[in-house]
């Protein structure tokens, strides 16, 4: 999946524990496994703005994206073009 999930670099940054985070955001901490593990098929706002608020950083600071290579080395699509059928 092109979306990697930098939630553990956060944890390590902040030194705080996949339970604490899970406690603060309101979720389980086996679904923050799931997520942090990159295994999610999607994420909620409301998950993702209590994530940035419990460790005080940015959507971009918890997920970037990696485009997948294709044949030659190139990425498989382009983000900022839309596809066309």
């Amino acid at each position: 999946m092109p979306i990697a999930v930098d939630i553990d670099v956060m944890l390590a940054k902040r030194k705080m524990s996949v339970g604490e985070l899970a406690e603060r955001v309101g979720i389980t901490p086996a679904n923050l496994a799931v997520l942090k593990n990159g295994r999610a098929k999607a994420v909620r706002f409301t998950t993702l703005e209590a994530l940035c608020q419990a460790l005080d950083c940015t959507p971009g600071d918890l997920l970037r994206w990696e485009p997948e290579e294709g044949a030659g080395g190139l990425p498989t699509e382009t983000p900022h073009r839309p596809r066309t059928s």
